[in-house]
């Protein structure tokens, strides 16, 4: 998929602005955008790199999605963490942001996770 940084930012938003809970701040204020659930950052795309930055299940599971040439390594991030390039697949991107949001949410306390709506499906 190609496309402007525009193009992919709307990709971005209509996967994760229909996940329950999840809002979009650029808490950095230089241009960038951070999909958040219960106050946690579950993607991250912006100004300086093209892509988005999203959570793998670990540093192993990062790894191998590098190796296989679905991502690169992501800078700042921990190495559970992949960019993700502009020219993802829609179906990459939608499994690895959804994957994202939901290892993200699952980490969450049980307090903060019981105020979120319900995850369907």
């Amino acid at each position: 998929m190609t496309g402007t940084p525009a193009t992919f930012m709307k990709r971005i938003e209509s996967i994760c602005a229909p996940l329950p809970g999840a809002e979009v701040s650029d808490p950095w204020g230089m241009g960038h955008e951070a999909w958040k659930v219960g106050e946690k950052i579950f993607a991250c795309s912006g100004a300086s790199r093209p892509g988005v930055t999203v959570k793998t299940r670990d540093a192993e599971t990062a790894s191998m999605l590098i190796d296989a040439g679905i991502g690169a390594r992501a800078p700042y991030f921990h190495k559970s963490w992949i960019l993700l390039p502009e020219e993802v697949s829609d179906d990459e991107l939608r499994h690895r942001l959804v994957t994202s949001y939901d290892l993200v949410r699952a980490g969450l306390t049980v307090k903060v996770r019981a105020t979120l709506p319900a995850r369907q499906g």
